[in-house]
């Protein structure tokens, strides 16, 4: 099976969690998978540029791009977090490839709107990388870093890079590993399973919102794009990927044709 992990941030901070999903990924791909990595880096990245005195402003949740910040996401997302999770990986005998989506126009974007700076909305996905790297037993593990033909570099949210990169790389499964136990609803209970109707309801009540809304967003486009299910699950759990591919229910699943539970 072809699959999509994307990490957040949060989990890469800790050497410990970020050693054991290098773990699960190694298992995931000698049981077969076929695996594509994408991640996240937004706490680091704010942590870095608090340190030289740069404050973060978010619009919508999207963190507005300055100069500043795209400097720090070359040099923290692209570069640190990438290569910590590449070495984690190389630790678990997978042999990964650190990548961000100007690698081979890997994601071509956009500027998404002049009042956030250099944020990128992606215009296309050019599997073709990915398609080699994974075909020849490597892991491209993708930071969410884009650009365009004039060589502008734009900062892309790690939710919408991971499913330009999974749709064009035709996965069948996207898991996002979170720092979250899945989608709640009013009561706070868990979900277990939505459909795009159900994710529609969530956000027109205003029971998802914010960075969940935008994730809900995200797998209503995968899902529109071909990839046949979503999880949403809490990345610390012990061997949560492991348990995801052998179709227990942790997290929540997202299909069309699917009932909230």
């Amino acid at each position: 099976m072809r699959i999509l992990v994307k990490i957040g941030g949060t989990l890469l901070d800790a050497p410990e969690t970020r050693q054991a999903i290098a773990e699960q990924i190694a298992l995931a791909m000698g049981a077969g998978h076929e695996c594509v990595v994408v991640h996240g880096g937004g706490k680091q990245m704010t942590r870095f540029l608090e340190e030289r005195g740069v404050p973060s402003r978010f619009v919508n949740g999207l963190r507005v791009t300055t100069p500043e910040t795209v400097d720090a996401v070359l040099k923290v997302l692209a570069g640190s977090v990438n290569q910590e999770l590449v070495a984690a990986l190389i630790r678990a005998r997978v042999a990964a490839v650190g990548l961000s989506g100007l690698d081979a126009n890997l994601v071509d974007a956009v500027q998404m709107d002049p009042e956030l700076g250099s944020v990128g909305r992606v215009t296309k996905s050019n599997p073709a990388l990915l398609e080699l790297l994974t075909a020849n037993g490597y892991l491209p593990v993708v930071a969410c870093l884009a650009g365009d033909v004039q060589g502008n570099f734009y900062n892309v949210n790690g939710d919408q890079m991971a499913v330009a990169c999974g749709a064009g790389y035709k996965a069948e499964k996207l898991i996002f590993l979170t720092d979250v136990p899945g989608v709640l609803d009013a009561a706070g209970t868990r979900i277990d399973v939505l459909s795009l109707k159900d994710i529609e309801n969530l956000i027109a009540t205003g029971v998802a919102k914010g960075g969940m809304q935008a994730k809900l967003n995200a797998a209503s486009a995968a899902i529109a794009q071909g990839i046949a299910g979503v999880h949403i699950v809490p990345g610390a759990e012990p061997s949560v990927l492991t348990r995801v591919l052998a179709g227990e229910s942790m997290g929540t699943l997202i299909a069309e044709g699917v009932a909230a539970k």
